[in-house]
């Protein structure tokens, strides 16, 4: 009678071959370092920003305590247990710490670009009084006798390399301008979300 076990070479099981649905080493410390970074990124950032990040209480209460430490070693110290703190977080609440973080750059490159602009609208009106006839007629609540004469003030400044205080004084009023605009535009949008949720 034939060996039924006769050509097959030992035992059909799956056993003993090695796992490798694991993350490897390099791979952990990669994800290691990742972490690590972000909780720097949120040491750095300000304390408001950080409060209003999506994250549970005792890593924010960690991070909140690095922020006010001085001391190099004891900064560098506290920033080691930030990472260890960063590593207990779950995939989404990572993501959602970056979502965070992401968008604070997006916003930190348009506040940049309002600035700019403020600045080159700041640089029209002492090039040229044109400027000052359209910005009084977007916003006739300005002050046409202040704004004339910081004007002259600004021109006399620059002429004369002396402190810029006129200067920046029209630019904190542009600026005034900027932030009244945008507070009224969203109280508006709010008033047409009201009203769509209405309907």
């Amino acid at each position: 009678m034939p060996n039924p076990n006769r050509g097959s070479v030992g035992f059909q099981s799956n056993e003993f071959e090695p796992e490798y649905d694991r993350p490897s080493k390099s791979e952990l410390k990669r994800q290691s370092n990742e972490l690590q970074k972000l909780g720097e990124q949120l040491v750095d950032a300000p304390r408001d920003r950080v409060k209003r990040v999506p994250m549970p209480e005792d890593v924010r209460d960690v991070i909140l305590e690095t922020q006010t430490i001085t001391n190099h070693e004891g900064r560098r110290r506290a920033l080691q247990f930030v990472g260890k703190k960063m590593r207990t977080l779950d995939e989404e609440e990572v993501a959602a710490i970056q979502r965070a973080i992401d968008s604070w750059k997006g916003a930190s490159k348009s506040e940049t670009a309002a600035l700019h602009a403020l600045e080159r609208r700041r640089e029209k009106l002492l090039a040229d009084d044109k400027a000052l006839t359209v910005l009084l007629e977007e916003n006739p609540e300005l002050d046409v006798q202040h704004l004339r004469t910081l004007i002259r003030n600004a021109r006399k400044e620059v002429a004369e390399s002396k402190p810029p205080k006129a200067y920046r004084e029209i630019f904190q009023i542009l600026k005034d301008l900027s932030k009244k605009k945008k507070a009224d535009a969203d109280a508006e949008e709010e008033g047409n979300d009201d009203e769509s949720d209405d309907e």
